[in-house]
C-alpha cells in the first residue's frame, strides 16, 4: 500500500496487521482497547460527522487534550477530509490560547476534560472565531465527542461514496496540521507541516528502530509535542500496539502493567527516572552502596563498539547482574529502546543507560522539521555518545560560515502560517532552513550540537560562552536540578542554580541538617558550603572560560507552570532573568544609584 498521507495508516494498520489491540487506555481502573477495525471505523464516523457538520477541506479545528485514542480518532478523521488539525499544549499561558484561538482561524475546539474545560473555556469564549466546544470525557451540559461519532454513523450511507472522492482528493503536499511552536521568547509562531513532511519523516526513521509489530509502546510525552505525534504515527506504520499512560505521576506503574518495549522522552524526565534511581543508590548501606556506585562509575566509562576491552566487559557482566538488572526490572524488563529528543540529552546519561542494558537513541530536529533532522543509531560507528547520531539521508546540512546548522529536506515545513516575513527570516532564498542551532559535522555524517546561536554571549573579555554546554554539564550533579549560566558583557560567568530540592531534602536529613523552608535551606550555611564545593569539582571539567566564578542559589523549582520552563521542558532564559534580576545584578556587584541592590521578587 502507497502511503503519502497520514491517514493512509489506518487503512495499512488494518489490512496488515488486523490487530485486536492497537490503541489501548486505562479508564477507571481498567485498560479499555480499541481493534484496528474499531480504530478504522470510529475515524471513518468522525469523518462522516464533521462532513454533516459542514467542515471540509483546508477548516481548522483545534485540540487540547492529554494523550488518549479520541485524540487519533479526531487526528485521522479531520485528516481524511482534509480539515487541519491545531494541537495545543494544556499547560500554555492564557495569552497563548487567546493567541493561537485567534491566529489560527480554528472554528471548533475539542477539550479533553472538565478541568481543561473549566480553565480554557472562558480564553476561547473571547475569540469570536470559536463556534462550539466539544470534551472527550462526558460533562453535563457540554457537547460530546460522541456525539459527532453518532452523527457520522446516522449519515454514513449519505457520505460514504463522497468520503472516498474526498480522501482521493487530498496532496501529501496538502497542509495537514498547523502546530504552534511553544518558544522561549514571545508569542508562539503556526508552523504548517503537510502530510508529506510528517510521512517523509515516518518512512525515513522506520527502518532504524528494531521494532514491529509483536512489540507495544506507551505513550505519555504530548501528542501536541511533534516529536511524539511522528512516534505515534511511526508506531501505528510498524503495527506496534500503543498504550496511552494516565499521566506522568503514573507512569512507573502503568509501565509495570504493561512492560513496553519502547517510549519517547525529553531528557529532562530521563534525568528525573536517573535521579530517583541515584537518590535509592544514595540510601543503602555498608557493600550495596558501594556495589551501586562502582556500577555507576563503570557506566560513566561505557563506549560504543566494545572499546573498552575485555576486563571491562567482564566488570559490567557483573554489573548489570547485580545492579543494572533492577533498573530494567523498573523499566518493564523488555525495553528495546527510548527515543530521546526536544533537548541536550547528558552524554554521560547516554553511557549510564547503554551500560545498563537500556538502548538510548538520541536524536535532532525542529517542530520546523517535522521533526528529525538526525538521530543515534543502534549500532557501532553509527551510534556516538554526545551526538545527535547520522543525518538523514533523506534530508541535507550543511554547516554555515558562523558555526549554524542549516537544513533542506522533504520534511521541512511549508512556512509559518500567516506570517511570510517569518518565513523569509527562516528559509533563505537558497531553501535552506536556518535551525538556529551551532553545531559539527563528524566522520560517517554525525552531526553533533554545541549550542543554540541566540544564545551564546560574549564576556567582556572578548570571549564566547555557549551556556547550554555548561547547563548539562552542571546538571550531572544530583544537586541541581536546572541552572541557567549567565554573563554577557561582564568579567565572567556565573549561574543561578534551582537546587534539586527532593535530592537535597534527603542529603539535610542525612547530616541532620534542620530548615523551615526551601529560602531558610538556600541561605543555610552548610548549604552553600556544599554548593560551593560542587561548583568548583564541576569547574574542573571545563575550561576557564566556562568556570562558574560565582553563583545564587534559588528557593523554588523551574517548572512549565510556574513559567521557568517552555511546555517542552526548555529554559525560558529571558523569563528566568526578568525573575531573578536582583540576584544577576548581585553576582556582578551591580547597584543602583543609592548603593542598594534593587528589590527582590523572588526568592
Amino acid at each position: 500500500m502507497n502511503i503519502k498521507r497520514t491517514f493512509d495508516i489506518v487503512e495499512q494498520y488494518h489490512q496488515k496487521y488486523n490487530k485486536e489491540k492497537t490503541l489501548v487506555v486505562k479508564r477507571y481502573g481498567k485498560w479499555e482497547t480499541f481493534s484496528t477495525e474499531d480504530y478504522r471505523k470510529t475515524v471513518d464516523y468522525v469523518s462522516y460527522g464533521l462532513l454533516e457538520l459542514g467542515f471540509k477541506k483546508g477548516d481548522k479545528i483545534a485540540n487540547v487534550s492529554n494523550n488518549r485514542p479520541e485524540w487519533n480518532f479526531l487526528d485521522m478523521g479531520m485528516a481524511q477530509i482534509g480539515a487541519v488539525h491545531v494541537p495545543i499544549y494544556p499547560t500554555i499561558s492564557e495569552a497563548e490560547y487567546i493567541h493561537i484561538f485567534g491566529h489560527s482561524q480554528a472554528q471548533i475546539l475539542f477539550l479533553a476534560s472538565e478541568e481543561l474545560y473549566e480553565r480554557v473555556k472562558p480564553f476561547a469564549d473571547q475569540v469570536t472565531a470559536i463556534k462550539k466546544i466539544y470534551s472527550f470525557d462526558h460533562l453535563d451540559n457540554v457537547p460530546n465527542f460522541q456525539e459527532i461519532i453518532e452523527l457520522g454513523k446516522l449519515n454514513e450511507d449519505k457520505y460514504k461514496d463522497q468520503l472516498v472522492e474526498i480522501k482521493a482528493g487530498v496532496s501529501e503536499d496538502d497542509l495537514c496540521s498547523i502546530i504552534y511552536t511553544s518558544g522561549t521568547t514571545g508569542l508562539s509562531k503556526g508552523v504548517m507541516l503537510s502530510h508529506k513532511n510528517f510521512m517523509s519523516n515516518v518512512m525515513s526513521t522506520s527502518e532504524i528502530l528494531p521494532l514491529n509489530s509483536s512489540h507495544n509502546a506507551i505513550s505519555f510525552l504530548p501528542l501536541c509535542h511533534v516529536l511524539e505525534r511522528m512516534v505515534n504515527y511511526l508506531y501505528q506504520y510498524l503495527g506496534l500496539t500503543i498504550y496511552y499512560a494516565e499521566s506522568v505521576d503514573q507512569l512507573g506503574e502503568n509501565i509495570n502493567e504493561i512492560s513496553p518495549h519502547s517510549f519517547v522522552t525529553v531528557p529532562r524526565l530521563l534525568e528525573r527516572i536517573y535521579d530517583k534511581i541515584y537518590a535509592k543508590g544514595q540510601a543503602l548501606t555498608g557493600i550495596k552502596r558501594k556495589l551501586f556506585f562502582w556500577a555507576i562509575e563503570l557506566g560513566e566509562k561505557h563506549e560504543a563498539g566494545g572499546k573498552n576491552g575485555l576486563l571491562y566487559k567482564a566488570q559490567l557482566k557483573i554489573a548489570n547482574k547485580l545492579i543494572f538488572s533492577k533498573w530494567r526490572e523498573a523499566l518493564g524488563n523488555k525495553i528495546e529502546v527510548i527515543i530521546v529528543g526536544g533537548a541536550a540529552l547528558q552524554p554521560r546519561l547516554a553511557r549510564i543507560f547503554w551500560a545498563a542494558g537500556i538502548p538510548i537513541v538520541e536524536g535532532y530536529g525542529l517542530t520546523e522539521t517535522s521533526p528529525v533532522i538526525a538521530v543515534n543509531l543502534l549500532k557501532y560507528p553509527y551510534l556516538k555518545f554526545g551526538t545527535v547520531g547520522p543525518i538523514l539521508r533523506s534530508g541535507e546540512v550543511k554547516i554555515a560560515k558562523d558555526g549554524e546548522i542549516l537544513f533542506k529536506g522533504p520534511n521541512l515545513m511549508m512556512g509559518y502560517y500567516n506570517n511570510p516575513e517569518k518565513t523569509k527570516e527562516a528559509i533563505d532564498e537558497d531553501g535552506w532552513f536556518h535551525t538556529g542551532d551551532i553545531g559539527e559535522i563528524h566522520k560517517h555524517n554525525i552531526l553533533q550540537i554545541t549550542d543554540r546561536k541566540k544564545e551564546i554571549f560574549k564576556l567582556s573579555t572578548g570571549k564566547y560562552v555557549a551556556p547550554q554546554i555548561v547547563e548539562n554539564r552542571f546538571k550531572e550533579s544530583p544537586f541541581i536540578d536546572q541552572l541557567m549560566v549567565v554573563g554577557e558583557s561582564e568579567k565572567f560567568a556565573a549561574a543561578i542554580i534551582s537546587p534539586n530540592f527532593e535530592f537535597l531534602h534527603d542529603w539535610c536529613s542525612l547530616h541532620k541538617i534542620q530548615f523551615r523552608c526551601n529560602l531558610d535551606l538556600i541561605e543555610n550555611p552548610k548549604i552553600l558550603e556544599r554548593y560551593t564545593k560542587e561548583v568548583e569539582e564541576l569547574n574542573k571539567k571545563c575550561d576557564k572560560t566556562r568556570q562558574m566564578k560565582k553563583f545564587e542559589l534559588v528557593c523554588e523549582a523551574w517548572t512549565t507552570d510556574t513559567g521557568e520552563l517552555s511546555p517542552t521542558l526548555k529554559l525560558k532564559r529571558r523569563f528566568v532573568k526578568k525573575k531573578y534580576k536582583t540576584k544577576i545584578a548581585k553576582l556582578y556587584g551591580h547597584t543602583d544609584k543609592v548603593g542598594h541592590v534593587v528589590d527582590e521578587e523572588s526568592c
